[in-house]
């Protein structure tokens, strides 16, 4: 599948099937975890057949349903931690929808009690990323009008498009959306507009997509 096709039909997902993910894909995410560690220095652990980790009245609350298996979203505390999260955590979200399986970011509605039991010591841990075979496919989220995320001028390539486009249908805590992208001497940055919680996991997931869907780096200014 093309990206944009990968990223336009990847929606959170909260309710699960029992079906259990197949050890051929665990496989394939188990490595790509692995790639991600080594490249990123986090702390990543996918979980299987786990049930603890939503096993609260807060993720039953938030409309979790039969979450057994979750990508545990952590490292070592460091200025850029959440926003490596952010953008190593939906490289697998986009990875994942590959093999056709769903995914949901969960931030708040886990039970973090059981997650932490599983961090090495001195990590901190971030969000987590509920994955499986949903019961639906979800549906898409409203986003914020193109003109108000993204700022430029005159004709602008192909590839800034196509990765602008990528970034406005990222997976954003509340649909806060609060960047904006340009285009300055040909080179794409991603600034913050405006501060809200998650808001560096944000900038993450957003340079995954316009990186995925552009092949350019996105410089990150107001971080």
């Amino acid at each position: 599948m093309d990206i944009m096709q990968v990223i336009r039909a990847r929606h959170s997902v909260r309710a699960y099937t029992p079906r259990k993910i197949e050890p051929e894909r665990r496989r394939e995410l188990d490595r790509l975890v692995e790639r991600y560690n080594a490249e990123s220095g986090l702390h990543m652990q996918l979980r299987y057949d786990d049930p603890s980790g939503f096993d609260s009245r807060l993720a039953h609350y938030g409309s979790f349903r039969n979450v057994n298996n979750y990508l545990v979203l952590a490292g070592a505390k460091a200025p850029d931690l959440e926003t490596n999260c952010g953008y190593y955590g939906e490289k697998f979200v986009l990875e994942a929808q590959k093999l056709g399986l769903n995914t949901c970011w969960a931030v708040l509605t886990f039970q973090k009690s059981a997650v932490r039991k599983l961090l090495a010591e001195g990590d901190r841990l971030v969000a987590v990323i509920a994955v499986g075979y949903g019961a639906t496919q979800g549906t898409a989220h409203k986003n914020k009008p193109r003109e108000r995320l993204v700022r430029c001028r005159g004709e602008v390539p192909a590839w800034f498009v196509r990765g602008a486009e990528a970034a406005i249908l990222a997976p954003i805590a509340m649909n806060q959306q609060k960047f904006q992208i340009s285009l300055e001497n040909g080179e794409p940055v991603l600034r913050v507009a405006g501060l809200g919680p998650y808001t560096k996991i944000d900038l993450g997931i957003v340079k995954c997509h316009f990186e995925a869907a552009s092949e350019h780096t996105i410089r990150i200014v107001g971080e």
